[in-house]
């Protein structure tokens, strides 16, 4: 899975604000992106983050933290 559709996926099943160490974890957890395939993880996981929250797909809700669109 691409590093953005694993942390809209997130943060979309969660259904509340995250924190993006937070959504980062859980997409690990869930074995959404794989560190030993994905280089340098936080730069694309918060890469990701900004640019779904740009297009809607979720929303900013605070310094670091993300929630769906709908909430």
């Amino acid at each position: 899975m691409e590093v953005r559709a694993a942390v809209v996926a997130v943060v979309v099943e969660e259904g509340r604000p995250l924190h993006w160490t937070v959504i980062q974890d859980l997409a690990l957890r869930r074995g959404y992106v794989d560190p030993f395939v994905t280089r340098d993880l936080r730069r694309q996981v918060l890469a990701a983050l900004a640019d779904a929250a740009r297009e809607g797909a979720i929303v900013r809700t605070g310094r670091g933290e993300y929630g769906p669109a709908s909430a």
